[in-house]
């Protein structure tokens, strides 16, 4: 799959304020500063679609964008910041909670961990919950640049047994050195239609 075009729709800290339910959305999920903006900004061939932050935790509302006026990408807010105050991060997970229990065009959420570190306990849990809402998913390590082949290998067998993947897709993705990412695509257009 390739994408043509991308333009930002909106971004929404209420139900009320999501675009109308209709294209399939794909959501990205996954700890603040593991390279979300950037894989986006990738996929779509738009450099500044999606802002990148060299502070953590900038995404602080759910941005919609539209792709190819087929289907939409939805940027959730980071989690796992330290730096923002606890109410501030309740609130985070409660409008998380809200879009990904309550939207009815979301298809699937990729789940982004980094592959230069093991799970947190926030990727293990945001993955059982995905399992609990029976969500569809795709497990994504970023940074795949960051570490040698070895590494990359070893880590990966890491993730899998600490998200106990099993059957559950796992990709390594470098946005830096754009590997991994038509594979990304592919997987992506699958679950868009089928």
């Amino acid at each position: 799959m390739t994408i043509k075009n991308a333009e930002f729709i909106c971004s929404a800290a209420k139900k009320n304020q999501y675009p109308s339910e209709g294209p399939v959305e794909i959501a990205f999920a996954g700890r603040s500063n593991v390279g979300k903006s950037s894989l986006i900004n990738l996929l779509t061939g738009r450099r500044k679609l999606a802002k990148v932050s060299q502070n953590p935790g900038k995404t602080r509302t759910i941005n919609f964008f539209n792709i190819d006026d087929s289907w939409r990408i939805v940027d959730l807010p980071g989690y796992g910041y330290a730096k923002v105050s606890k109410a501030e991060s309740e609130s985070w997970g409660k409008m998380m909670e809200d879009y990904l229990e309550n939207r009815e065009s979301l298809k699937s959420v990729v789940q982004l961990v980094d592959c230069r570190h093991e799970p947190t306990a926030q990727d293990v849990q945001m993955l059982e919950y995905l399992r609990y809402y029976n969500l569809a998913h795709i497990v994504v390590a970023t940074k795949a640049d960051k570490l040698s082949k070895n590494e990359l290998n070893k880590n990966l067998a890491m993730i899998k047994k600490t998200l106990q993947l099993g059957d559950e897709k796992l990709l390594a993705v470098s946005a830096l050195k754009k590997t991994g990412v038509d594979i990304l695509l592919d997987e992506i257009g699958r679950l868009i239609n089928g």
